[in-house]
């Protein structure tokens, strides 16, 4: 329906620097405004093409676009239901921006949407006033077999971070950045690959051989 589209979510956490989140966006970008995230239209730019809430944060601003108005006693967040009706429309690509702030909970939840969206296909970015979020993971092929995971940062990027939200991630490789690994394992108990460094002049090359791994890039 949407082509090749992305889908924009945008929730309720603190926006510092609209110049710098606002470089993300795209004219084409399909963008839902989540309850309080309403408070970033203006600083943004960017007009609603959707408006999810329950409006227990934020009152209804009854604005001229499509509106879906959730019971505050649900199972899902405004963020993840955001997420559901976004890929019921045909979204594959998503950017998460106002997703992490003081509330713990929220971002936790919000840093799993990329894996709910991985497991169904689809690819997810958080954006923040510090950071690029996304997932490395393996795959298998038709044939059965398991591919590795891929990733370069780039120099620009001052430090970045491996976190095992989930199991036990292996053969695990990272090359050309201050703090190597070769063959490696990262799991939930051991969180040891914070605050590595691009060498510089190089691109870091980051492989994770069976598993998954949130790529966590400071940009300031």
């Amino acid at each position: 329906m949407y082509g090749n589209k992305r889908c924009v979510i945008v929730g309720g956490a603190q926006i510092g620097s609209y110049g710098r989140v606002k470089s993300y966006l795209k004219e084409d970008d399909f963008v839902i405004y989540c309850d309080s995230g309403l408070k970033h239209l203006e600083g943004l730019g960017s007009y609603p093409s959707l408006i999810i809430g329950d409006w227990d944060s934020y009152d209804d601003p009854h604005l001229d676009v499509e509106t879906i108005t959730l019971p505050v006693a649900k199972d899902d967040t405004d963020t993840v239901y955001a997420m559901r009706e976004g890929m019921k429309r045909g979204f594959r690509d998503f950017l998460l921006i106002g997703a992490v702030g003081a509330r713990l909970d929220h971002t936790l939840v919000n840093a799993y949407i990329l894996t709910s969206l991985e497991n169904r296909g689809c690819h997810g970015m958080i954006v923040d006033d510090w950071s690029e979020m996304e997932l490395i993971s393996s795959w298998t092929g038709e044939d059965g077999a398991v591919h590795p995971g891929k990733a370069l940062v780039e120099d620009r990027y001052p430090f970045f971070s491996l976190v095992a939200l989930e199991g036990e991630a292996r053969g695990i490789t990272i090359r050309n950045a201050k703090f190597g690994l070769e063959d490696a394992s990262i799991g939930p108990d051991y969180q040891y690959a914070t605050s590595n460094e691009v060498l510089p002049g190089k691109s870091a090359e980051i492989t994770v051989g069976e598993g998954r791994l949130l790529l966590i890039k400071i940009t300031e």
